[in-house]
């Protein structure tokens, strides 16, 4: 436990009364309407919708999971986050242009645009309450369970305490503030969470039992975690921990903000955006700074903390008070801020409080934006005021919270609930691709997908049919096989499903096609159905930009791969490694500003 000094004190305080009072400022507006409480009226611009993006992806559970993965696996193991940089880039480039054109309030509205009768009526409601509510609140109390660690460890506070200090603040500014106070703040939120993340991590290299960076670098607990890639020699760890990531998660799993094909927050976003152009310049911002900018002072503090704390029960020793159903590898990122001294602290405390507060504040308005306009206005009240959406949404917002802080209470480890969310999002994400693009897939696809991916991860997680197939050592197949396993078996139900019911109608596809505009040739039938009967549903000015927009994602993986390599070999200090990369970071970024050039008539 540490001792906060009055400047400490002063920081967060202040830090509290800016966040306060930007929600109290904005909520006057906020509250005019749903539109205004949920989307700010569809006038954000690309830069401030980007940062939002980073800060809400920035969350006090971040730093934790990949303190986690690097203790555990080395930092070639967070190629199991790194991988889903496709997936964002494949947003930017392709589907950021087709959610604007939607004019949706939320990606489930997606539904009843692209599906029809009673099937797509059921998707949406029950996806409002599997994704804004259940799915919701895992997701917070991963958040919240990380907060729940670093009170303990660094002021020696209760669980629940934690929880009731942590959880009130944010709850009452995001059920007053709505979606532009949450934007706004994380305006700030996003620089105050990254100047505590860096000077932390270079105080925290420097301290004498560390004795710098080249010091960290060949000791002995660190020597062996520094490769960016897994060893090639070792068959296992370089299909777990890069091929899978790299040739199946990446598309095959939906998780809350690398969703396939864009969706959940980032989606919302989107549909904030003034426009198209704002919606894919803010999304190309955000996965640059997510992914070139971030990761390397949490991994920097990861790494120290096998020098401090080289195993668990390091940490309980010098931490006795935390419980044991607490402890994990990823404590080491709270235990390792125990170090720092009086203003740093306050500066860092504040960063994790900016940190903690605009993930939960964004999901808790995502996910009641699910509540009212899913299910409440759809399922309850379809004719209700919008005075009454936005008190819906308040409370919605409030029981979020209530429910996440419950369940935050019951959990033990951020990288457990991480590769959890994967496994039962499996075998889901290539509709999500698909959907916008091949007119064959419906409603039951989606329905279908989502139950047996969930029940197949149900039973390999928590009967013994799992230890039977795919425990360590002692299992049919090796343990890695488990989630491919997963992908391959949900995609052969979903299709199985796709081709044994009904298409939609054709007046849906017709519709969806003729608003939305796709194009490819997996809509060639429906356009030559409706041009036979006289039905005009094709823009012959609008190109079909996929091919380049696929190009376009490759060229921005080389550029932010490259960024983000050559930073840690600078680190590293391997010289010739990190110039070749940021020259050809250099090259890629030049082509891709040509490229952007070429394309931008067509995606916009």
């Amino acid at each position: 436990m540490v001792s906060l000094s009055t400047l400490d004190y002063a920081l967060i305080i202040g830090f509290f009364s800016i966040v306060l009072f930007i929600g109290i400022y904005v909520s006057r507006k906020s509250g005019k309407n749903s539109t205004e409480f949920f989307l700010s009226g569809r006038t954000m611009p690309w830069w401030l919708l980007g940062i939002s993006m980073v800060a809400t992806t920035f969350s006090t559970d971040t730093p934790n999971l990949v303190t986690d993965i690097v203790r555990t696996n080395g930092v070639s193991g967070n190629w199991s986050w790194w991988a889903f940089l496709i997936t964002g880039l494949l947003t930017v480039f392709v589907y950021a242009k087709l959610w604007r054109k939607s004019n949706v309030k939320t990606d489930l509205e997606f539904y009843e645009l692209r599906y029809g009768g009673k099937p797509a009526k059921f998707l949406r409601k029950f996806r409002a309450i599997y994704l804004g509510v259940i799915f919701n609140v895992i997701t917070m109390s991963a958040v919240t369970l990380a907060a729940i660690k670093i009170g303990g460890i660094m002021l020696g506070l209760e669980p629940w305490q934690t929880v009731i200090s942590a959880g009130l603040i944010t709850v009452v500014f995001s059920a007053v503030g709505g979606f532009k106070g949450v934007v706004y703040t994380d305006f700030i939120l996003f620089f105050v969470a990254m100047a505590g993340a860096i000077w932390a991590a270079v105080y925290l290299v420097n301290l004498p039992e560390v004795g710098g960076i080249e010091a960290l670098l060949v000791h002995e607990n660190v020597a062996d975690k520094l490769a960016i890639l897994p060893d090639f020699n070792d068959t296992e760890a370089l299909i777990t921990l890069l091929i899978i990531p790299l040739a199946v998660q990446w598309w095959s799993s939906w998780y809350p903000g690398a969703e396939p094909g864009g969706g959940g927050y980032i989606a919302q976003r989107m549909l904030a955006a003034k426009d198209a152009n704002h919606a894919i310049g803010a999304t190309l911002f955000f996965n640059i700074m997510h992914y070139a900018l971030r990761p390397w002072p949490w991994i920097l503090v990861a790494l120290v903390s096998l020098v401090i704390f080289p195993d668990i029960a390091s940490i309980q020793e010098a931490f006795p008070n935390i419980a044991s159903d607490k402890l994990g590898h990823d404590l080491a990122y709270s235990a390792m801020l125990t170090k720092l001294p009086s203003g740093l602290l306050g500066i860092v405390l504040a960063s994790l409080i900016a940190a903690y507060m605009s993930t939960i504040s964004t999901q808790l308005n995502w996910g009641s934006s699910y509540i009212v306009f899913d299910f409440y206005k759809q399922q309850i009240n379809p004719k209700a005021s919008e005075k009454r959406l936005v008190a819906v949404g308040r409370i919605a917002t409030v029981g979020l919270m209530v429910l996440s802080a419950i369940v935050a209470l019951l959990l033990q480890n951020a990288l457990q609930l991480f590769n959890l969310l994967l496994v039962f999002g499996a075998g889901t994400g290539l509709i999500f691709i698909l959907r916008w693009f091949w007119w064959r897939i419906n409603a039951w696809s989606e329905i279908t997908a989502m139950f047996a991916s969930g029940l197949i991860a149900i039973i390999l997680k928590f009967t013994p049919i799992g230890d039977f197939f795919f425990a360590v050592e002692t299992g049919v197949f090796p343990d890695w096989m488990e989630y491919p396993f997963v992908v391959l078996i949900t995609t052969i139900i979903w299709l199985a499903a796709t081709f044994m019911t009904q298409p939609e109608s054709p007046e849906v596809l017709q519709n969806f096609y003729k608003k939305i505009q796709p194009g490819g040739p997996g809509w060639n039938s429906v356009v030559a159905k409706a041009s036979e009967n006289n039905i005009s549903i094709k823009n012959n000015d609008e190109k079909w930009s996929v091919p380049k927009g696929i190009y376009a994602m490759i060229v921005g993986c080389t550029l932010i791969y490259s960024c983000m390599f050559a930073t840690g070999y600078w680190i590293y200090g391997k010289t010739t490694l990190a110039l070749t990369l940021t020259g050809i970071a250099i090259v890629s970024a030049l082509v891709l500003i040509k490229l952007w050039k070429a394309l931008k008539e067509d995606i916009l």
